[in-house]
């Protein structure tokens, strides 16, 4: 059984409900799912067949600086050949976080599995059901 984690942060709660949408894919489609939040490492990459990140756009479409840039800072260097995936929340802005982020994953070595999920504030109905299926395409 494939073992898949979903790391995240989240301020106001939109992302982590995007995470747990993630993490019911992933079950859905037969595989572990981890659901490790903050707690996780560049250690912790080699114990799981896919990582799926989560972080909402901060200030000026940026990932969250005091808590979730330094742990992709300390995540992405162990990340080269890894299948990934990413997805967020944002309340502004054209997603330009996003596009970022997947450069900077790609530039690390990442194997993005699939499109990334983006949510205007709180996911609807359709962002969780693409997060329901960035977890299928992780596990």
């Amino acid at each position: 059984m494939s073992k898949v984690a979903v790391v995240f942060w989240s301020g106001t709660g939109n992302t982590e409900a995007m995470a747990n949408a993630v993490a019911e894919g992933i079950q859905a489609a037969g595989a572990e799912a981890a659901v490790v939040g903050m707690d996780f490492s560049a250690d912790a990459v080699a114990g799981y067949d896919a990582i799926a990140f989560g972080c909402p756009a901060m200030g000026a479409e940026v990932l969250e600086e005091a808590e979730f840039q330094p742990l992709w800072d300390d995540v992405k260097g162990a990340l080269s050949g890894k299948k990934i995936a990413l997805f967020g929340s944002y309340g502004w802005g054209d997603g330009e976080w996003m596009r970022s982020w997947e450069d900077d994953a790609k530039a690390a070595g990442a194997e993005l599995a699939c499109e990334s999920v983006t949510a205007n504030e709180a996911p609807d109905d359709d962002a969780v059901a693409a997060c329901r299926n960035l977890g299928k395409a992780l596990a």
